[in-house]
């Protein structure tokens, strides 16, 4: 009764020695907790920053000029072609060509009935570039500090230091700049009665970088209005 099992160890005998075994442990377990809840709560912000990065688009607005005579613009049947240069049959030409007929369809202007010639040709030019955008830093930080865990007898564990910093790498992205220009020519005498240039800037992994909604966009900018006040430029928006 007095001597205890010999397969009890020694500090099972010392009830002062079980509690700080006791107390031992369960500090030991409630800081892993805590360090795991640290640890998911990183990794859910890491992961939130990339679903952030991957959908964030920007693109600017379009700067437009357009120059014409002066005079009413008379409307008439037209066709679209591209500027010297350019290919006509490209899949990338026969975008902007699409919109830029679309636009002037819009103006007044008709297709030709039949095999007839277009009293006016649209010339359309094309240009696009690419230039290293600005390095980007993760929206999202995390701080560490002021405060933590103390633990019940005999002591604690503290989470301190004021430790901050963010979460992904700074890197940057690609900028895509697009230019659209269209001159409206008589074709009887191959004057140009308008003219007009039109461009801007996305992100390269904006849907506005496409040249599809690329090509919407700086039609639907360079023929708002039309004709417009000649040698001005605006910035639409």
């Amino acid at each position: 009764m007095g001597g205890g099992s010999p397969s009890q160890p020694a500090w099972a005998l010392n009830p002062q020695a079980v509690m700080e075994r006791w107390h031992d442990t369960t500090i030991g377990f409630e800081e892993g907790c805590v360090m795991k809840a640290i640890s998911g709560l990183l990794i859910a912000l890491a992961a939130t920053n990339l679903a952030g990065c991957e959908t964030t688009a920007t693109s600017a607005p379009v700067q437009v000029t357009r120059f014409h005579l002066g005079a009413p613009l008379e409307r008439g049947s037209l066709t679209v072609e591209p500027a010297p240069g350019g290919a006509s049959e490209s899949l990338e030409f026969q975008t902007y060509a699409a919109a830029v007929r679309s636009q002037l369809l819009s103006q007044g202007f008709a297709t030709p009935a039949g095999g007839a010639s277009a009293q006016y040709v649209a010339v359309v030019g094309v240009s696009r570039n690419t230039r290293e955008g600005p390095p980007r830093r993760s929206p999202f930080t995390i701080g560490i500090g002021g405060g933590g865990y103390s633990g019940g007898y005999g002591g604690g564990v503290g989470l301190g230091g004021g430790v901050s910093f963010p979460l992904g790498k700074s890197r940057s992205r690609d900028i895509i700049g697009t230019e659209m220009s269209v001159q409206i020519r008589r074709r009887s005498d191959n004057v140009v009665i308008w003219e007009g240039r039109a461009q801007t800037e996305a992100d390269e992994r904006a849907p506005a970088a496409q040249p599809e909604q690329a090509a919407g966009k700086l039609a639907h900018a360079l023929f708002l209005g039309f004709p417009g006040e000649s040698g001005r430029s605006i910035t639409v928006r």
